[in-house]
């Protein structure tokens, strides 16, 4: 016999190890020195978060981009998501995996929303002003910066279910009968 359903307790271990890879996919992305940005060939400019790096002369020249107010808006916004993503991690495992306090659930979800949004301007402000830099060539946002997308995304899925778990507290515990989706007899 074949049966398909939800195993809510499941939920208590796989929503700390979803923030758990969204919390290492957006530290990739903020301590990344390359990988934001390349041009066309990636062979003569490149850009992450905090320098960018340009060949003249067959010489590498770096500049800080924290020169520029729009990249130190980005820095602190992309940090300030971690940390608030670093403290909804804690929580989240706090909740469900050491004891079960479902009253914190909602509190983590509204945490993730905030530090999605954060994120979300900053991932928006960075290519913006980014471009406007760029005098020339065809340039690619490139694996870094798709690592705090991907964080990004995983955050907020996460902050969905975190905020729909409460109605399923007899599930997740254990104290309802498991419903199946399919069964074949």
């Amino acid at each position: 016999m074949f049966r398909c359903g939800i195993a809510y307790p499941r939920c208590r271990w796989v929503l700390p190890l979803l923030l758990l890879f969204a919390l290492i996919f957006l530290i990739i992305a903020i301590a990344a020195s390359s990988g934001w940005v390349e041009d066309e060939d990636a062979k003569s400019h490149y850009a992450s978060m905090w320098k960018q790096c340009r060949v003249r002369n067959d010489k590498w020249d770096c500049k800080s981009l924290t020169e520029n107010s729009w990249a130190q808006a980005v820095a602190a916004l992309m940090i300030l998501g971690l940390i608030i993503l670093i403290i909804a991690f804690v929580i989240s495992c706090l909740a469900l995996c050491c004891s079960l306090n479902f009253s914190l659930l909602p509190i983590i979800g509204i945490l993730l929303f905030i530090a999605v949004i954060l994120q979300f301007i900053a991932l928006i402000i960075y290519p913006v002003n980014f471009n406007e830099m760029i005098y020339e060539g065809q340039y690619y946002y490139t694996w870094a910066y798709g690592f705090g997308w991907g964080a990004t995304v995983l955050m907020i899925g996460c902050g969905i279910l975190f905020c729909c778990l409460p109605r399923y507290e007899d599930e997740v515990i254990g104290l309802a009968k498991t419903k199946y989706i399919y069964s074949s007899a």
